[in-house]
């Protein structure tokens, strides 16, 4: 099979000025909140797995390179641009030392894969965005729960496999996605069955619940519980599965339309993930329309002052964390008082609220994860920075209605999780253009 080699690039910087109302039709990347649970639990089979749609962001591409130290072999098909191979090499390997993971937020999905590979796993505390630590005491209770033996230290952690359990059960205290994703993992690593409690329902967690039944596990899934059984008998066909679209990514691109009263349509997501976010904009009034394949932003209606309450969630149904910093940058556009919370990532209103306070924005902080605004307000353009993924999701937003030219740096954290958000936006009649260096 010819192989091509992944490629990214891209410039630091790109300038944002005011212009015309979005408009026009966009598809979505592959989600990377997606792909990266989706390659941990390929891994984890021991077989082989074509995952189509994987987006280029740069996330995604660190973990296949980390997957293939971890003993995999990566496959990208040349005719099949956003396709990889995911397959063991069937022959034992040394633990690897992985110190880029430590650029990874999620690189404790790697987890998983090391102990199916080798029996152990040693990993640097996780990095990437700077939205403070993330939290790993629920993911080692998961292991813990596995038999397997966790050892810590300052520079990171080793998780060592215990002997392989029939039956594992656990209840996790709140509805964490990754500890919900890693438990799975795990299962399918030791081929146990799982009984989880309380387990998170994202569509993240569904979808690999999904992909491992076209393996042949037994998976259910209710708001008190996820079962998982391995499948009778081990085959060594490869399964193909599929990364949905970025729901994050378009969110921010119908947060974005909206902004500028503008109207568009966003395709390869299943709209129905989007429908927390969707109520939020209907309310405010901007009409949302959620199709199987597609989310359409109409133009608004006339806006009443109705308040915005963007609140993150892990409940099932609730608003992904990812939506709140896009749902910022819109309600700098709109009238009334607009509250905010994110509990989930304490950070991250440490990194966004400065750069938009750069721009001339007014908002009130209550505590470290909730603050408030009195919309509508009038931006001025200046020089803003990207200090993480969702952060420069919503300075691009910001900038789109601010007067006078913007500056948004750091884009090498915005391309953690967009392969090219700016270029979408640009698709839709954004005003962007790249810094040359």
């Amino acid at each position: 099979m010819e192989l091509a080699p992944a490629r990214m690039t891209g410039v630091d910087a790109v300038t944002v000025r005011p212009g015309r109302p979005l408009a026009g039709t966009v598809r979505a990347d592959g989600s990377k909140n997606a792909a990266l649970p989706l390659l941990a639990a390929a891994a984890s089979l021991r077989r082989g797995v074509h995952l189509s749609g994987v987006p280029a962001s740069a996330d995604v591409q660190r973990m296949l390179g980390l997957l293939e130290q971890c003993g995999y072999r990566v496959a990208h098909p040349v005719a099949e641009p956003g396709a990889v191979i995911v397959m063991p090499k069937g022959s034992p390997i040394e633990v690897p030392e992985l110190a880029d993971a430590a650029r990874i937020r999620a690189s404790y999905y790697l987890v998983a894969p090391l102990l199916a590979a080798c029996g152990q796993a040693v990993l640097p505390w996780p990095g990437g965005c700077r939205i403070g630590d993330r939290g790993m005491d629920l993911h080692f209770k998961v292991y813990e729960a596995f038999g397997d033996t966790v050892l810590l230290d300052d520079t990171g952690y080793r998780v060592l496999a215990g002997q392989a359990r029939d039956r594992v059960v656990l209840t996790l205290p709140f509805r964490s996605r990754g500890a919900s994703i890693v438990a799975v993992c795990r299962a399918v690593a030791s081929g146990s069955r799982l009984e989880l409690g309380n387990p998170n329902l994202s569509p993240e967690t569904t979808g690999v619940l999904a992909a491992l039944r076209t393996a042949g596990w037994q998976a259910h899934a209710s708001e008190d519980q996820i079962t998982l059984d391995p499948p009778p008998c081990v085959t060594a066909s490869t399964v193909a599965w599929t990364v949905p679209g970025d729901k994050i990514e378009a969110g921010t691109l119908a947060c974005a339309i909206a902004a500028t009263g503008g109207e568009g349509r966003i395709e390869g997501i299943n709209g129905p993930d989007l429908k927390a976010l969707a109520g939020l904009l209907d309310w405010v009034g901007v009409p949302i329309t959620l199709a199987p394949d597609a989310i359409t932003v109409h133009q608004a209606r006339t806006v009443g002052g109705r308040p915005l309450r963007a609140i993150a969630s892990l409940a099932p149904d609730g608003l992904d964390a990812d939506f709140e910093p896009p749902l910022m940058a819109l309600a700098l556009t709109l009238p009334g008082i607009h509250l905010f919370c994110d509990d989930i990532n304490p950070g991250r209103h440490g990194n966004l609220i400065p750069q938009l306070t750069r721009l001339g924005g007014v908002i009130e902080e209550l505590s470290p994860t909730h603050c408030r605004l009195v919309g509508p307000q009038r931006l001025s353009g200046t020089g803003v920075q990207a200090t993480d993924i969702r952060t420069g999701s919503a300075l691009l937003i910001a900038a789109l209605n601010a007067r006078g030219a913007t500056t948004v740096s750091g884009l090498d954290q915005l391309r953690r999780g967009h392969a090219d958000l700016p270029g979408k936006l640009r698709t839709l009649g954004a005003d962007i253009t790249e810094v040359l260096q």
